[in-house]
């Protein structure tokens, strides 16, 4: 039986209500896949969020009463909460409380296939819970008293235990170093291939689209983090060989801790020739989503890299379609998907197709892009090998 969860969210001066349904959509399908069940949704609008308890105290006694009163497992807030607003929110609530970065790191650690992604999540878990070891101990206040204790006589505990955890965060990042070094000879002895990478918000269908291409059997599911681990595979279109690499996707406020971990396994993505820009239309906020993954490209340093937009599950796209008297400005919902091909979208620098990888829609009109993209690439780097394409 899956756990009752309640989120909660505050809506500042810089988000839109329309928005703050879209963050919280994405919030309940984050907890789906944690293995929650959203049973109600609690918004207040403040100009910032309260210092001490997130949301006002009137509306946080409203949530506490709502946990005690429908048995609720879990309350899950929509930002990242302070150690002390942790502590002075599990005084209130009668359930235990989490917010959006200690969630996305639980699915993050149940997603972790390979030893290098358990081990860049186990240290995000730990940076993480560095600040915060006040309100997991019970016996923190307790002294160490006597001599010859490790600390020291009177060291508290929470010394000690601040202590083993940098060591073990030290001792797991001389670990990953170990591993990329392996990975970066590994890369290194792939020759002079073209490499293309797949980047994109979470669940937008990378993982079908490099199946579709590579005609590989990557694990692909319809949840949030289905891929953590790089994907490496060897494609050949026509007489054409490059590799092909699909990455853990992105998302809106991406904790820094795993942003740091994993920077090295996005190492694929910097390294590429060439990126795959997969961006799910029939999102509502599909624009956003673009802005956040251009950041994040930006963050690890892959911003200026050759893009192709891949606008993806043109399937599943809807808009409503306007009254011919209806005279108000058309908004995005309004737009059929030829209107937006006719748009932004279809006039930027970077080239763009649209598809639907579910479908098999325009995989062979991609397939033919991607060559020539990849050949242009390839004739740059090895202009006397011309003659073989």
């Amino acid at each position: 039986m899956p756990m009752r969860a309640v989120l909660a969210t505050v809506i500042t001066d810089k988000v839109t209500e329309t928005q703050a349904a879209e963050y919280l959509d994405e919030l309940a399908f984050l907890a789906h896949t944690a293995g929650a069940e959203t049973i109600r949704r609690f918004t207040q609008k403040l100009s910032t969020p309260n210092s001490r308890i997130y949301m006002g105290p009137g509306k946080l006694d409203e949530v506490a009463r709502y946990c005690e009163e429908n048995e609720v497992d879990v309350v899950i807030f929509d930002d990242e909460l302070s150690p002390s607003q942790t502590r002075n929110i599990e005084k209130i609530i009668p359930c235990r409380v989490i917010d959006r970065t200690r969630l996305i790191l639980n699915i993050f650690t149940t997603r972790a296939e390979t030893a290098y992604a358990k081990t860049q999540v186990q240290v995000a878990q730990l940076e993480y819970m560095l600040p915060r070891l006040t309100g997991m101990w019970t016996h923190l206040e307790r002294q160490r008293g006597g001599t010859g204790t490790r600390g020291g006589a009177g060291e508290r505990e929470i010394e000690t235990d601040r202590r083993r955890v940098r060591e073990r965060i030290a001792h797991l990042k001389e670990e990953l170093k170990k591993i990329d070094r392996q990975m970066a000879t590994q890369r290194g002895g792939r020759g002079g291939m073209v490499r293309v990478a797949l980047v994109g918000y979470t669940n937008v269908g990378k993982s079908t689209l490099m199946n579709l291409i590579a005609k590989s059997d990557v694990f692909a599911e319809n949840k949030l983090f289905a891929t953590l681990d790089t994907t490496v595979r060897k494609v050949v279109l026509e007489n054409l060989p490059f590799l092909l690499s699909d990455t853990v996707g992105f998302i809106r406020k991406l904790p820094t801790e795993l942003v740091e971990s994993f920077k090295s396994t996005l190492d694929e993505v910097r390294e590429a020739d060439l990126l795959l820009h997969v961006v799910d239309i029939s999102h509502p906020g599909f624009e956003e989503q673009i802005g956040v993954v251009r950041q994040t490209l930006a963050d690890i340093g892959a911003g200026d890299k050759p893009v192709f937009m891949v606008f993806n599950k043109i399937d599943a796209y809807t808009y409503i379609k306007k009254d011919e008297d209806d005279l108000t400005p058309a908004g995005r919902e309004n737009l059929s998907l030829d209107d937006l091909k006719k748009t932004w979208m279809g006039k930027e620098n970077a080239p763009a197709i649209f598809i639907s990888a579910r479908e098999k829609i325009g995989i062979d009109r991609l397939r033919e892009d991607l060559y020539h993209m990849v050949r242009e690439i390839h004739a740059g780097r090895y202009p006397f090998n011309n003659y073989l394409y």
